[in-house]
């Protein structure tokens, strides 16, 4: 079978792919374009896409009859392909669940710890060579240990974020998500989004993108206290970027960590330009053990499908 892997990944993961397919590696590392899309679907077997292939319903409508028959996407975020229109395709589509949870929630943790203490603003003062030396109200930010941490979204990577703030940082820890949840720490679920955003000393976007997009808008931003956070390490999509730019030069919000941003990689000018807001180039899921580890997840639902076998990660 004809595997395409649509980006250069850890030698150990081609290694194995070329063990068991016909694997043709990418080396560009920008998303597939117009007339790749449409040359993954008919020239090969299975296809290996992550984040920015836009797998949507216009390119399976164009490739009315195709060869590919499984996208066995490398991420837990699948909002790049549309799964009903691959399914109609006769096309499945598989992800890497689990696999990112625990360098996902670090991230959040590396973020809240600094927007909260202001460390990229304080790396850049010593890099500029203008810091003076330390005094006693130099740079002063929020202390996180003992706060309140709302979760939206509180699956995997979320309960994972909650579990590092309770019990690493004793942080009350309060969540708004469709379903309740059953969690091994205490942590109280709200009705509504504005209560959680209105109660919170920092907010976690921890949700998948797709429907949730602009689910932090100006109103959710306007609820959230003076000093408070927002953190996302979700989908850029899921914050509207304006208004988290408007809320941050208007002094609405304490500040902001972003590892993700609504037309990545594109990041505005006004968002780079402020002082209180933390931006990471996506670092997720950046560490060689993770992405290892997703790859052979990734091959692990193509090997299934070679075999006849059921898919491990179906979506």
């Amino acid at each position: 079978m004809k595997l395409l892997v649509t980006r250069p990944l850890p030698a150990p993961v081609l290694d194995a792919a070329r063990a068991e397919f016909d694997v043709e590696v990418r080396e560009s590392t920008l998303p597939l374009e117009h007339d790749e899309l449409r040359r993954a679907l008919t020239d090969f077997d299975l296809v290996l896409p992550t984040l920015g292939d836009a797998f949507s319903a216009n390119v399976f409508e164009d490739v009315p009859n195709p060869r590919a028959k499984l996208l066995a996407n490398f991420g837990v975020g699948y909002n790049h392909i549309d799964v009903d229109a691959a399914k109609a395709a006769g096309i499945a589509v598989s992800n890497t669940p689990g696999a990112v949870t625990d360098a996902t929630a670090d991230i959040a943790m590396t973020l809240m710890l600094m927007s909260a203490r202001r460390a990229a603003e304080g790396e850049r003062l010593v890099r500029s060579s203008n810091w003076e030396g330390w005094h006693p109200t130099q740079m002063l930010g929020l202390h996180l240990s003992g706060k309140h941490v709302g979760i939206v979204g509180m699956g995997r990577i979320g309960q994972a974020i909650a579990r590092r703030c309770h019990f690493g940082f004793g942080m009350r820890v309060s969540y708004f998500n469709r379903s309740a949840k059953t969690l091994d720490f205490p942590a109280q679920q709200l009705e509504t989004l504005v209560a959680l955003a209105g109660s919170v000393d920092v907010l976690v976007i921890a949700v998948p993108g797709g429907s949730t997009r602009h689910l932090i808008d100006s109103d959710i931003l306007n609820a959230m206290q003076p000093h408070a956070h927002l953190i996302n390490i979700a989908r850029g999509e899921v914050v509207a970027q304006s208004a988290l730019i408007e809320a941050l030069k208007a002094g609405k919000i304490g500040g902001a960590g972003l590892d993700v941003y609504e037309f990545e990689p594109t990041v505005p000018k006004a968002l780079k330009q402020l002082n209180n807001v933390t931006l990471l180039p996506h670092l997720g899921t950046a560490t060689l053990e993770v992405r290892i580890g997703m790859g052979h997840m990734a091959l692990d639902n193509a090997l299934a499908f070679k075999q006849g076998k059921m898919l491990p990660n179906p979506v």
